[in-house]
């Protein structure tokens, strides 16, 4: 993957921009955790120990910047009103972001006094286990378009705050563009989008004036793709938007509603699931855009995209270069845990727990 080689050089904490003031005071921690830091601190103990963190899937790993920048910025101790840092009395080793993981693998190991870091565990794995189900996620659908382009496209399924870090996450794991500046801002990138069904309503419903005189304005900025299924009539809209923008056009984009046929399909039912984007309107589309000599123009599938359904469009030979995936790339569980194996450097775990010491990790500087 290309982008996991520049992923090898960690990101500065900066970046994340977190709470800090509030993350030290456990504001995020499970209580627990905020008890026992306050606990070992007042009873004046102070027990080194190894954290070790994992997970119980096959996945990849994202987010493990983001839970070394709480270490570095957030563990340590107050004192007379005054933040102690304790990052430099930790020893942390770890893997990469977009490194794959196997189940039960040790991701990342805390060494040091626990009351520095104790009521830190909540927010760390937190970050993990949310990267890593955005990473493991789009690199299972990147696979399954065997290098066709992948387009995130989730950010009105959930919360603006988790942008910026899970667009870095779909960037490590392969996407090949991210639909919000926040999603891109980690690289210094930019959101990427079509002509929107709004903007052609806007236009009472006319999509060729909607997109030219969207491309007459954008076109020097971005690749012009139409989504052409406004009047649900997806073969007549693609070609008339490739003859009114000609090489301003890049591509149209299919996103016919599931419960709807679109019109091309009306006179060839029978044979074949007629709803929404499938394989038969793709290829109409396609040998369409051939016919009238505009084979030059991308078409790019949307709708209820997962990682099974890229599979069956591309083992079917479908003709489809590029894909928009929503929803699905924020569902699941990548769900990360914690546990102290070592005290003092000797075996101290709870039952079923054991301490997994793991080559892979490198010391974070």
């Amino acid at each position: 993957m290309a982008t996991q080689a520049s992923a090898r050089q960690r990101l500065d904490p900066s970046i994340f921009r977190l709470p800090v003031e509030r993350i030290r005071r456990g504001y995020y921690s499970d209580a627990y955790f905020v008890y026992t830091k306050q606990l070992l601190e007042a009873e004046g103990h102070h027990p080194r120990v190894t954290m070790q963190v994992f997970q119980k899937h096959e996945s990849v790993l994202g987010g493990i910047d983001e839970a070394i920048a709480v270490l570095k910025l957030a563990a340590g101790r107050e004192q007379d009103g005054v933040w102690v840092p304790g990052w430099d009395e930790l020893e942390v080793h770890a893997l990469h972001e977009g490194d794959p993981i196997a189940s039960l693998e040790t991701v990342m190991t805390i060494e040091g006094d626990y009351s520095v870091f104790a009521h830190l565990e909540t927010v760390y794995l937190g970050s993990l286990a949310r990267r890593s189900l955005i990473m493991h996620n789009v690199k299972e659908v990147v696979e399954a378009a065997r290098g066709k382009q992948i387009f995130y496209f989730p950010a009105r399924h959930d919360h603006w705050l988790v942008q910026t870090g899970d667009g870095w996450a779909a960037h490590v794991a392969g996407a090949i563009g991210v639909s919000t500046d926040a999603q891109a801002s980690w690289w210094g990138g930019r959101g990427i989008g079509t002509v929107p069904h709004g903007l052609i309503a806007a236009y009472g419903g006319d999509t060729v004036k909607a997109s030219t005189v969207f491309a007459d304005r954008y076109h020097d900025e971005m690749n012009i793709t139409v989504l052409v299924d406004f009047e649900d009539d997806s073969l007549r809209t693609s070609l008339a938007v490739a003859e009114a923008l000609g090489p301003k056009l890049w591509g149209v984009r299919l996103d016919t509603s599931e419960d709807m046929v679109d019109r091309s399909l009306w006179d060839e039912l029978g044979g074949f699931k007629p709803t929404g984007v499938n394989p038969r309107l793709v290829e109409k589309v396609r040998a369409g855009l051939d016919h009238h000599g505009f084979g030059d123009v991308r078409i790019v599938a949307s709708g209820g995209f997962n990682a099974e359904r890229i599979r069956e469009f591309e083992a079917s030979g479908v003709r489809v270069d590029a894909y928009g995936v929503g929803s699905s790339l924020i569902r699941g569980d990548n769900d990360f845990t914690a546990d102290v194996v070592l005290l003092e450097g000797r075996p101290c775990a709870k039952a079923g727990r054991r301490y997994r010491p793991n080559p892979r990790l490198e010391l974070v500087e």
